[in-house]
């Protein structure tokens, strides 16, 4: 084969993996809907059994909420910043059986996440969502709510997160939980006293650092904020 022709073979082996990758990166897309609007439809149907009698909803189909310019869209999982292995693992905890309803739904508009906290951080529970960290307070009750998740995957996004950012977090009763980012710091992984018990009602999320590092990251990327506004309970 004279050099010409290796030229042309390797440049059509090139444009066929590209397409590959773009039918494989849509495919994930589509699954991510499907599987993220499930776990939204899970967190609905908790908050609705939750509702005391004659109250609607917030998001009920009697009480409709106009959409916010910049919202991120329900039940859609935006891939951008994801790595490709990380991808490849929230496809196949998706396809994993049962796992226990969100406790919460985590919002934050200015980097547009909003993502379902389950109990617990097995690995499992990270693919699909980010996980609340055990022996830290749970949603709605006073104290410091650690949510740990991953890196290049639903928690990237917190590279682009600034002091002050507002937070949200809707628990299944339907109360909505306003928080401001108070602190921002890179720490070593033996830092676990960013997790201690608060006097006040705090939320910490925790992820790992460098957000682009090849291997195993060697430090803590912690975003503490305090609580701003609360609803009564139900």
């Amino acid at each position: 084969m004279t050099r010409t022709g290796t030229v042309r073979w390797l440049e059509r082996l090139a444009w066929g993996a590209g397409a590959l990758l773009l039918l494989v990166w849509g495919a994930a897309r589509l699954h991510s809907v499907v599987g993220t609007r499930k776990e939204l439809m899970r967190f609905e149907a908790a908050r609705s059994v939750r509702t005391s009698p004659g109250e609607a909803s917030p998001s009920s189909p009697e009480t409709p909420v106009a959409a916010t310019p910049g919202e991120p869209t329900p039940g859609i999982v935006d891939f951008t910043l994801w790595s490709p292995v990380r991808i490849e693992a929230y496809q196949a905890s998706l396809r994993a059986s049962g796992g226990a309803a969100a406790v919460a739904m985590l919002r934050i508009q200015s980097i547009g996440l909003e993502v379902p906290v389950l109990d617990g951080t097995d690995e499992l529970t990270l693919n699909r969502a980010v996980g609340r960290i055990a022996g830290t307070a749970r949603p709605g009750e006073p104290g410091n709510l650690g949510i740990a998740g991953h890196r290049d995957g639903f928690f990237r996004g917190l590279k682009d997160l600034a002091r002050d950012s507002p937070l949200e977090l809707e628990t299944p009763d339907g109360r909505r939980l306003c928080y401001r980012v108070e602190d921002i710091r890179i720490v070593r992984p033996s830092a676990i006293e960013v997790l201690d018990p608060t006097p006040e009602p705090s939320l910490t999320l925790v992820t790992c650092y460098p957000f682009y590092f090849v291997g195993s990251a060697p430090e803590r990327y912690i975003v503490r904020a305090v609580l701003v506004s609360a609803p009564a309970g139900p």
